[in-house]
Formats: structure tokens, C-alpha cells, sequence
């Protein structure tokens, strides 16, 4: 959602002003919308490498031609085109030109599938004229961390520099992984408090179905997730499973107690990005950082310090699901499957909080810690992550179908849910199938995926 411009300047008088904004984003059911958003990692056919920035086949020749052809908007940083806008979707860089759709809020997932075919269209209609092709994965699995090019936002830099000073893989997080998370709305205090628990309890389920992420500077890296293994090593103040969430008391203001202890990145102001990397926001909003003497946190400085957290789930006016991997485009129609089956059917939602409410603490540490490395084969209890997705997709497939949503063909949206039943089914992960093809068919390189599995 975006902030008026009268609302955006307006300082921050009082603690109860940052919850009320959480709370605006409530909806009545029949306004609740799906926003799904990916990344890919681009990639020159000649030689793999990603593009920079500037030159003849670079991102900004990419933007600007996709904003002249199809009618988006741009959006710069002084003269420098950073992101693309049109109907309510836009199109963004991530650190290191990994492309970013952030659909529109949209009312079913035959729309959201829609959306997703018609960029990734004129996005190869595009690429394929500069000599370009896109990767759906979670981590970037051939170039090393110093081969990878930087995009020119003013963000970045802070978080370059600051980055190496709280975690050893932030910077890897910034330029090396792709994922695919869906947007979703709650009616009140409580439904969110209910999809916050739910979802949070899950999202290592989704980072098992969708692990995607086996390679490392061209080599198998020991992990089948490994995108969500970087991030437990990237920066300990803004990610992790939030177990206050679970606690007696949670809702809007705990959720607010924990973002103002999240230390600052930056404010923008007048057009730039001030560096306020490590200060504490609570003193901003006072008026006491020396780097803006006087200067009073606004509701625009709220908005933009909500984005600098990154746990598995994260609430702004609307809850993201964050724990999957990047991937094809079937995929990336599954995720958001996944969590409206599972959030938007009030007995899908009752029955996948009875899946994981006696869950302790302990337990869904263990399964954060344990799928990265073995997803669907990591041992739970008597049984296996694998036995707790098929569980998950049942309640996702019967919330669906409840929902009713039929595309022209009279097919319900369940339908999106077949790639992930299919690998739960075989129990093997696509991080799985291409470590076999690694020591098989594509004789120990990981080059012939940037052909096999480009979009």
C-alpha cells in the first residue's frame, strides 16, 4: 500500500501512531487481495556472466526499453532509472540486477499467473534482443560474490558497507539469492495474529517444497537450500523465526517493540539516502542522531524501517510469506497457491493451526536449522518433513477448492498446486534433481542449467 504524501511527512508523535499504521491494513474478506512478487537472476547467453548495470546489453537499456515498449513508468534515482511502475505492479532491481516483479494485489491466482506470463514475455521479448536470458533459482549457482555486478541505488550502498559488520553471508543474501514470497491481507488483530502464527510455523514446509538452491561458486554446496541458509548468517537483529509472535500478548504493538529495537539502514530525504546504519530508531524519532541533528522520524521513515526487517514472515499493512526459493514459473504460481489455500479458507486455516500449534519452541527451530540442508527427508518427530508437506497440501488443495475460484475452463485454483504435490509425492526437492543431473547428464558443470532452466 502507498502512503499518501500528507501522511508520509507527518512526524511521529507517539508509539500507538506506528501500530494504527499496521492496523490500517485491515480488510473486510471480500477486499482481500494476493500480491505475489519474484525475483531471477539475469544472465548474458555468450558467456553467463550477469549484466552490469551500464552498456550496450545492460539493466538500464533493459528497463528503459521494457518501459518504452510496454507502456511502465520509470522511476530514478536522480537520472538513473532504478524501477518501472504500471497498474499498480512494478518492476525492481535487487543489489545485483536480479529482476524483480511485485505484482498488483490481485483477486485469484489465475490472475496472479496471468500477470506473472505476460512479464516474463515481454521480459524475453527484451532479453532476447540484448543477448539476454533470465534463471529462476535461489542462489546464483556459477559466479563467485566478487564477479557479481552493483546496482547503482542509493540503499545499497549503505547496506553494502554495513552488511559485512553484523553477519559473514549478507552480502551473499544481497547478490546471490532469488526468492518468490506472496502478500497477503487479514480482516483484524486476531486473523492476523492466527496467519501470523500459522504461516511462521509452516514456512519451513515451503522451504523444503521449494528448496532450489544446491550450487556455489559452480559446486554443490552441501545444501538444498541454501538461500535460506544465508540468511541465518546475514544479520541476527532482522531475521530468524520471531518467537515473541507465539507468546500470550502478541499483536500490532509487539510487533512494533520489535522493529524499533531493529537497528536503522537509512532515512530518505530530499531525494537521497541518508546513511543512519546502526543508530537506533526510537532515538530518531526523538530528534537525537547526530547524522540529522533536530530531524524527527516520520511515518515515511516508519514505512521504509519496516522493509529493513527480514524474518520468515513479515507483517507491514499485510503479511509476506519469505521462506522460499526462487524457481520456474510453475513454481512461482504454487507459492502463492500454497499460502491462500492454507490462509484464505477460514477451515484451511483452522486445520493447518492445528498441524502446528503444539509445536515448541525447540521443534520449529529444528526444522528453520534442519531443511535447508535435507527438506523433505529432515526427520520430525516419528516422521518426516516430507509426511508434514503432504499434510500441508491437503488442507492447501481443500482450502482452494472451498474458494471456488474457476478460470475459463471451469478449473479451480488448486490446480497450482500439482508441482509441489508432485515433488512431496517423490520426495525429491528440484535442488534434488539437479544435483543428479550435475553428476550425471551435465557432466559435473552447472553451465547447462542457465539453458535448461531459463525462462
Amino acid at each position: 500500500m502507498s502512503i499518501p504524501s500528507a501522511v508520509k511527512s507527518t512526524p511521529i508523535a507517539s508509539r500507538q501512531q506506528l501500530a494504527d499504521y499496521l492496523a490500517a491494513g485491515e480488510k473486510p474478506r471480500d477486499a482481500w487481495r494476493i500480491g505475489t512478487e519474484h525475483e531471477k537472476f539475469g544472465f548474458r547467453n555468450d558467456d553467463l556472466r550477469p549484466p552490469t548495470f551500464e552498456g550496450e546489453r545492460g539493466i538500464r537499456v533493459l528497463l528503459e526499453t521494457l518501459a518504452s515498449r510496454y507502456g511502465w513508468d520509470v522511476a530514478r534515482e536522480g537520472e538513473t532509472p532504478v524501477a518501472l511502475s504500471r497498474d499498480k505492479a512494478s518492476i525492481t532491481l535487487e543489489p545485483a540486477g536480479q529482476l524483480e516483479l511485485s505484482g498488483a494485489p490481485l483477486e485469484s491466482i489465475h490472475e496472479t499467473c496471468r500477470e506473472v506470463n505476460t512479464h516474463l514475455d515481454e521480459v524475453r521479448s527484451v532479453a532476447d534482443e540484448l543477448g539476454l536470458g533470465f534463471l529462476g533459482m535461489g542462489f546464483q549457482p556459477k559466479w563467485h560474490r566478487g564477479e557479481m555486478p552493483w546496482m547503482p541505488k542509493g540503499r545499497y550502498k549503505i547496506m553494502r558497507e554495513y552488511m559485512p559488520k553484523v553477519g559473514s553471508l549478507g552480502l551473499d543474501m544481497m547478490t546471490r539469492t532469488c526468492t518468490v514470497q506472496v502478500n497477503l491481507d487479514f480482516s483484524s488483530e486476531a486473523d492476523m495474529i492466527k496467519k501470523f502464527r500459522a504461516s511462521l510455523a509452516l514456512q519451513p514446509i515451503a522451504t523444503a517444497l521449494f528448496a532450489d538452491s544446491p550450487f556455489t561458486d559452480g559446486r554443490p554446496n552441501g545444501y538444498l537450500s541454501y538461500r535460506s541458509h544465508v540468511w541465518t548468517d546475514t544479520d541476527a537483529d532482522r531475521t530468524g523465526m520471531l518467537d515473541f509472535v507465539f507468546e500470550n500478548g502478541f499483536g500490532y504493538e509487539r510487533y512494533v517493540d520489535y522493529i524499533l529495537d531493529v537497528p536503522m539502514y537509512f532515512s530518505y530525504q530530499d531525494g537521497r539516502y541518508i546513511d543512519l546504519s546502526g543508530q537506533d530508531f526510537k532515538r530518531f524519532m526523538a530528534g537525537k542522531l547526530d547524522a540529522v541533528p533536530g530531524t524527527h522520524a516520520t511515518m515515511r521513515d516508519w514505512a521504509d524501517h519496516l522493509t529493513t526487517a527480514f524474518p520468515e514472515v513479515r507483517l507491514k499493512q499485510y503479511l509476506e510469506m519469505r521462506g522460499a526459493d526462487g524457481g520456474p514459473w510453475g513454481r512461482l504460481c504454487a507459492l502463492p497457491a500454497l499460502w491462500v489455500g492454507l490462509l484464505y479458507d477460514d477451515d484451511a486455516l483452522d486445520a493447518a493451526w492445528d498441524l502446528v500449534k503444539d509445536f515448541s519452541r525447540e521443534e520449529r527451530h529444528a526444522l528453520r536449522d534442519g531443511v535447508p540442508k535435507e527438506a523433505l527427508k529432515l526427520k520430525f518427530r516419528n516422521h518426516s518433513v516430507r509426511e508434514l508437506a503432504q499434510e500441508t497440501l491437503k488442507i492447501a488443495v481443500h482450502g482452494l477448492k472451498r474458494r471456488h475460484r474457476l478460470n475459463a475452463h471451469g478449473a479451480d485454483e488448486s490446480t497450482f498446486l500439482e508441482p509441489l504435490i508432485e515433488i512431496a509425492d517423490a520426495n525429491q526437492t528440484p535442488a534434488e534433481r539437479k544435483l543428479e543431473l550435475f553428476h550425471g547428464a551435465w557432466g559435473g558443470s552447472v553451465d547447462p542449467v542457465f539453458k535448461q532452466f531459463a525462462y
